[in-house]
């Protein structure tokens, strides 16, 4: 129990109240001891629950003592929820019998959490004399005198009901004087960000650890032969996963070498479940010398007492976890499962050291445990050991690390932030394995998705979207094209967004024109676009593979499939045996790429062409049956209407009109023709890459300039690519941009779709990503043969919307790469990429 004084002693000073930074704070005091008033005082508002506040939403009446219970059960609810979330909360209720306040000890152990009280112990005749000075409280004598004896029965045994700490502040002077302190858990190391390289089991293999922190770029300091400590050049520290010891020849070498590097501020250790045994063995404690712990025992005594103790109190004060990096990582040594990240209890630690056991044992005697890393969607990289596989592999954001050195396998490290694993080979087996080692995916299911990583109402944080809500019903629909449609999604790395054109032009006749493109660029601080070909076909994104080795090591994918070519949607373009072709074609064309980027895989933002060759059905039934329809009713209307010209009637407006859409029908099937040009499966089909968007390691789409990508795409070979045609334009120059807009001209006058206008570097802030500006020709495909008679309406068209929509796309999109790039789970960069398709269907002017 904490300081605790009389109400005699003077108070000289500020009494230091030290509570949990998360977790449970239960205020206990009679009424009018001051609680609410303490609370206002040391907590904010939203930090507080209080029973009165509770009685007064269940009630309108925050007297109505009829309504404690249900005040109670929304009080527990909105505890829960806090304490679930992880924020520090404090109740307000008078909480002076055991029973009340057992309730809430209940609910903070079920959240993981530390749990203190804070006992305002006033005089029975101060609380009166407050409870007399308040209108609006109608408490009697014998209330409080109640209240002040179960407080006074209860207070001796408070202690023991499960609180972390009990601060009793007596008096009035007490009280006042007191100052409260948030004390962060041991486990809280958030503040660290590395760079840290984490060490798997050793199970007292010495000469390995030497081994490996040697390879890791670490200086190993000796007194005499003994390795005593270790610092880096770079200021890296080293974290342990546990299992330092048993089974290896050198125990305390291990603990020597890893002792005086945590003490020395250079290491961190969580304890494993090894650590745990020994200690209870050199505490005296009857335990089964099995597992290694024989050999621990033995090399321990045969080192010096006082490095026996040394040893003991620095196993015995290991912790069960450390969150770290502002919590982006955690390291435990049988892993963790997010809801204990950061959590304080008996069971966070068991799972810390055991995992999550099923209290059965499989053949070999071993416990068998629930697959936990295989459903954890948490945001922190988890990394752990505990149990031995051949080597690491990354599960949903997870990493063993326990490679099996002591089995004769291998001593691994992670580098951190870096995703480097280091590993060291064993000297020898030094134990043999009571059974063989399993990758830590064996039981993996080939897809890794659930449906509630996508389904309902999500709002997503991300850094370069910033924080996207994605309605329920544009979910349904995604799902729909998902589930049914869609790729391997392990292929399905990005998707790319939707593009606005440039605002309208005032020019004659036209309502794009490059000029609105290079003005807004200019508003939004661009000096420099890139002006590059619109390409007449239909966008594609191609992932693709050096080989099958590359296929499987980097995407998971072991059918002998080395890529895909998919749809703006995610489909494929091509049944599965074209696709394998098409795929083939384009990774020989990308030879040279795959060499200059050193790199044996890439994703790849194109066009296929030509557009007939993914929508010849729509061309057939809809724009070919519209200008059919148009050229074979009109003239036969125009030969109507010069008959009845001849036979005297006014009918020339409408003659003319009637020509004017004839010639609109004309140039309507001139504009869609020049679409399709024969192709017969594969024959004839060309792609037309525009943009590198990632390779191993590097997110190029967001770090290098388009200059450079298409620099780059000039490598690829073969009668497979079709090149984009482009040009730089310094917005500055006057001159840049008249021979940009009539080179526009003469792209579209010759049938071609318009250009895109893009920042030739990379902006300082979000501005679109590209604008498209369509020729004049090509927009009656969008709007209808006639649409040059609607100009002064089509050029009020808002614009806002579909910004907005291509901007949180095109943030998706490089939030997905990067993730993938990183190498997040598999369901993490199908969220992104989910997201990207389910923001398509916001009711935005598909025109546009």
């Amino acid at each position: 129990m904490s300081r605790e004084v009389t109400a005699s002693v003077e108070v000289t000073g500020p009494v230091q109240v030290r509570v949990p930074a998360i977790g449970l704070v239960v205020l206990v005091g009679i009424t009018g001891s001051g609680k609410s008033t303490f609370a206002r005082a040391h907590f904010k508002p939203t930090e507080v629950v209080s029973s009165d506040f509770c009685r007064g939403l269940v009630a309108d009446d925050e007297n109505d003592q009829s309504a404690t219970t249900d005040a109670f059960d929304v009080l527990e609810y909105i505890v829960g929820t806090r304490l679930r979330r992880g924020l520090l909360t404090v109740v307000d209720a008078t909480n002076v019998q055991p029973a009340a306040r057992a309730s809430l000890v209940r609910l903070a152990r079920s959240h993981d959490v530390l749990v203190d009280a804070i006992v305002l112990d006033v005089p029975e005749a101060v609380a009166a004399e407050r409870n007399r000075e308040r209108p609006d409280r109608d408490f009697r004598s014998h209330v409080v005198a109640r209240q002040h004896r179960d407080l006074k029965r209860s207070l001796g045994r408070v202690r023991k009901e499960g609180f972390r700490r009990v601060h009793v502040l007596h008096g009035v002077d007490e009280i006042a004087a007191a100052e409260i302190t948030r004390e962060r858990s041991w486990n809280d190391r958030s503040d660290l960000l590395g760079p840290f390289d984490i060490i798997g089991d050793v199970h007292g293999c010495a000469a390995e650890l030497r081994s490996l922190l040697t390879q890791l770029g670490w200086q190993i300091d000796y007194d005499g032969d003994a390795a005593v400590g270790a610092t880096h050049p770079e200021g890296r520290r080293a974290v342990f996963v546990g299992d330092l010891v048993d089974r290896g020849p050198d125990t305390p070498g291990v603990l020597r070498l890893v002792m005086g590097m945590v003490r020395a501020g250079t290491a961190l250790c969580v304890s494993g479940n090894h650590e745990a045994k020994l200690v209870r063995a050199l505490k005296g404690a009857d335990v089964t010398a099995s597992h290694g712990l024989a050999e621990s025992l033995a090399q321990l005594n045969a080192e010096p007492a006082d490095f026996r103790q040394g040893a003991l109190a620095f196993m015995d004060g290991l912790i069960s976890h450390y969150v770290l990096a502002r919590g982006r990582l955690v390291v435990a040594h049988a892993g963790l499962k997010e809801a204990y990240h950061g959590r304080s209890s008996g069971r966070v630690r068991a799972f810390a050291l055991y995992g999550d056991t099923t209290g059965e044992t499989d053949e070999y005697g071993l416990p068998v445990r629930y697959p936990w890393a295989q459903e954890y969607r948490g945001r922190a990289m988890v990394v752990y050991g505990h149990t031995p596989v051949p080597r690491a592999e990354w599960v949903n954001n997870t990493l063993c690390l326990d490679t099996g050195v002591v089995f004769g396998g291998s001593l691994t490290a992670l580098r951190y932030p870096e995703r480097e694993i280091v590993s060291v080979p064993a000297e020898q087996e030094w134990y043999e394995p009571v059974r063989p080692l399993v990758p830590a995916a064996k039981d993996r299911e080939p897809s890794v998705l659930r449906i509630d990583d996508v389904a309902g109402t999500r709002w997503l944080e991300t850094a370069r979207a910033g924080k996207v809500k994605i309605p329920e019903e544009n979910a349904a629909a995604a799902l729909e094209v998902m589930s049914r449609f869609a790729v391997d999604p392990r292929w399905l790395l990005y998707l790319p967004p939707t593009m606005s054109p440039a605002s309208a032009s005032r020019r004659e006749g036209l309502l794009e024109h490059p000029e609105q493109a290079f003005a807004e660029y200019a508003a939004w601080g661009v000096t420099r676009v890139v002006c590059e070909e619109k390409h007449m076909g239909s966008r594609a994104i191609a992932v693709i593979a050096k080989d099958e080795v590359a296929a499987e090591r980097r995407f998971g994918v072991g059918d002998g499939s080395t890529g895909t070519v998919y749809t703006r949607t995610g489909r494929p373009f091509f049944p599965g045996a074209d696709t394998g072709v098409l795929v083939d074609r384009l990774r020989e064309a990308a030879a040279p790429l795959f060499e200059s980027l050193e790199t044996d895989w890439l994703a790849l933002d194109c066009e296929l062409l030509p557009w007939s060759a993914k929508a010849i059905g729509l061309i057939t039934s809809q724009y070919a049956s519209v200008g059919a329809a148009a050229r074979t009713a009109l003239p036969a209307a125009l030969a109507t209407l010069e008959k009845a010209a001849g036979r005297g009637l006014d009918v020339a407006a409408l003659a003319r009109r009637t020509e004017r859409r004839l010639t609109n029908a004309v140039a309507f099937r001139d504009a869609y023709a020049a679409y399709c040009r024969p192709t017969d499966g594969l024959d004839g089909v060309t792609l037309a890459p525009f943009q590198v968007l990632a390779a191993e390691g590097r997110t190029l789409a967001e770090t290098e300039p388009h200059e450079w990508h298409l620099a780059e795409l000039a490598k690829l070979e073969g009668e497979l690519i079709t090149p984009t045609r482009h040009r730089f334009v310094d917005l500055s120059s006057a001159r840049q941009r008249a021979e940009a807009a009539e080179w526009w001209l003469e792209l579209t006058s010759a049938g071609g779709e318009g250009i895109v206008v893009k920042p030739a570097h990379l902006p300082e802030r979000r501005v679109q990503p590209g604008l498209k500006v369509r020729g004049r020709e090509y927009l009656r495909i969008i709007y209808g043969p006639d649409y040059t008679d609607s100009l002064d309406v089509l050029r009020e068209r808002h614009l806002g919307s579909k910004r907005q929509l291509a901007q949180r796309e095109h943030g998706l999109g490089l939030e997905a790469l990067a993730a993938f790039v990183d190498r997040e789970p598999v369901w993490r960069v199908h969220q992104l990429v989910f997201a990207v398709l389910a923001l398509e269907s916001e009711p935005v002017d598909p025109r546009l």
